[in-house]
């Protein structure tokens, strides 16, 4: 055996240690290798309920990033978020230790299915890779599943199936979904964001031509064909295409749009032939356009129309996607991932569908970089709330060589307050709730812990 091969270290036996493991992606990955029989463990910054399930699961977490965790590890997998500096991938380093990605142990363990639907995009990628695996457990196909999002038909972010039918979120940050091995590519948008790591938007467009290339020559690629970036990045592809949106130009095609008790429906319709009537029960034209996507996977895995839409209708969302966590003085409390101005945007306009008195927005802008980038237009999306509240830049992987604030973004939009904390934005939505109300708690940070502060 070659010890230097991380697939055939996976495959003997020898000690796997992750690096960042209590992570939403590094959790799931250790439960499936673990289910596989290797030997796992790993560290975490510090402890949490998930690191705590891990042990619990045999899987042994140390609390704390030093050189002594990795024992006699074989292999170590990382996160994007662990950096060079970190002592333990000096110390694997300097015992010629393999290193390899989240990414890669994904797409290592990708390969042993043979069907493999990989669902990337801007955004929308959650939702859409939760709606597949929904319809397919509705069609009994029993899929392997691993999605970034909490799903309570799976009971978290990982299904274990016994098909050959893999389906998994697929992140363009780092080109992590380059290290994929899809059959099926779905590409959703794309759109400008993580330029702390690409140079431009023609760099995105770039890798995500390079994300469809890793279909094999029988494979397909579904893309949006209402989005021209999308169109750019298809451009030369020697495979096949399949687009799907609301403009007749479109393969997979959503015709007669309606509104069902506040859920959107269409016809669906693929080379204008009927294929089914779909209703969905989440909110928001931008998950019907999401929805026109996994139909076409349906499409490609040949899911009866009865099963898919009878699985679209059973969709009732998941964690952190227009997630209704609470009734509070007569308003609505509602969370949201929202860290884009496209997302927050489709996010707002869908609420508005929903009719309440007033929404009320409380922003955590993610990152310096994606704030400086995109300031005017986040500016622009945060506008179609009544009322917007902004929290402190949620600084993640980053150090505020910007100067920047949220206070800037606030004089962008008018009426917006910034806050100094949550305990501040708490106080303050206590005096301007009113029944009726939509609040929404926004962002890919840690804003969420803002809903269940607020006191009766």
């Amino acid at each position: 055996m070659n010890d230097r091969n991380p697939s055939e270290i996976l495959r003997s036996g020898k000690p796997v240690h992750l690096i960042g493991i209590g992570g939403v992606s590094m959790r799931a990955l250790a439960k499936m290798l673990r289910r596989q029989g290797v030997n796992v463990r790993g560290s975490d910054r510090e402890s949490s309920i998930y690191t705590l399930q891990l042990d619990e699961l045999g899987i042994p977490v140390a609390i704390g990033h030093r050189p002594d965790n990795l024992r006699d590890a074989a292999l170590v997998i990382r996160t994007a978020a662990i950096r060079d500096n970190n002592p333990e991938i000096q110390a694997a380093r300097a015992a010629g230790i393999p290193i390899i990605s989240r990414a890669e142990a994904w797409g290592i363990l990708m390969r042993d299915y043979p069907k493999a639907v990989c669902v990337a995009g801007t955004h929308g990628k959650t939702s859409t890779t939760a709606m597949i695996a929904t319809f397919t457990q509705a069609a009994q196909l029993d899929p392997t599943v691993m999605v970034g999002g909490d799903l309570p038909s799976i009971g978290g972010t990982l299904r274990i199936g016994k098909s050959g039918l893999f389906v998994a979120e697929a992140c363009e940050y780092q080109n992590s979904f380059h290290a994929f091995s899809p059959t099926v590519a779905v590409i959703l948008n794309i759109d400008r964001d993580h330029l702390d790591f690409f140079k431009d938007t023609d760099d995105i467009i770039a890798s995500f031509h390079q994300f469809a290339l890793r279909t094999p020559k029988e494979g397909a690629v579904l893309l949006n064909g209402e989005d021209e970036n999308c169109r750019l990045a298809a451009q030369g592809l020697d495979r096949r295409v399949v687009t799907f949106g609301f403009s007749p130009n479109c393969q997979v095609r959503g015709e007669n749009i309606a509104l069902k008790d506040g859920f959107p429906c269409c016809d669906v319709t693929r080379d204008g032939k009927f294929y089914c009537r779909m209703t969905l029960s989440v909110p928001g034209r931008h998950n019907l356009l999401n929805a026109l996507a996994a139909a076409g996977v349906a499409m490609e895995l040949e899911v009866p129309p009865q099963q898919f839409a009878e699985g679209m209708a059973a969709y009732k969302g998941v964690g952190r996607r227009f997630e209704l966590i609470r009734t509070w003085r007569g308003a609505r409390v509602y969370d949201d991932y929202a860290h884009h101005p496209n997302e927050i945007e489709a996010t707002l306009k869908a609420a508005k569908e929903l009719n309440p008195r007033r929404v009320i927005c409380v922003f955590q802008p993610h990152t310096y970089s994606r704030t400086v980038s995109l300031l005017d237009d986040f500016a622009a999306a945060l506008s179609h709330a009544d009322q917007v509240l902004l929290c402190p830049i949620f600084a993640a992987r980053e150090a505020n060589v910007f100067g920047i604030s949220s206070q800037d973004l606030a004089c962008r939009i008018p009426g917006a307050e910034a806050a100094d904390d949550f305990a501040q934005v708490a106080a303050r939505l206590s005096q301007l709730v009113q029944p009726g109300d939509l609040i929404f708690t926004m962002g890919a940070g840690d804003v969420n812990k803002i809903g269940r502060m607020l006191e009766d």
